[in-house]
């Protein structure tokens, strides 16, 4: 189930994500498993995971939220060819 986040939890995940630079690349493999696993562990590792865009760049607004569905992340923003995901880090 994806992560839901109110209008001020989205605004201080914006304002953290300014700083961070893309930790995963959506490319010529598109979204395989293998694309969906990476993204996975950088949330499980990060929580708050920028994204970018290398090729797809015509269906990015379609492709994002099939993203955030599949790894039960929330979209902060979506910008250019950059996608901002958050799921809250798992307890250890």
């Amino acid at each position: 189930m994806p992560t839901t986040l109110t209008n001020a939890e989205k605004r201080d995940l914006k304002a953290q994500a300014q700083r961070l630079e893309p930790v995963v690349k959506l490319g010529h493999g598109g979204m395989s498993d293998a694309f969906i696993h990476s993204l996975d562990e950088a949330l499980n590792q990060h929580g708050l995971v920028k994204m970018k865009f290398a090729d797809f760049k015509e269906e990015k607004k379609t492709l994002a939220p099939q993203i955030a569905e599949r790894t039960g992340s929330a979209i902060v923003m979506q910008v250019g060819n950059v996608a901002v995901f958050y799921r809250p880090k798992p307890e250890e």
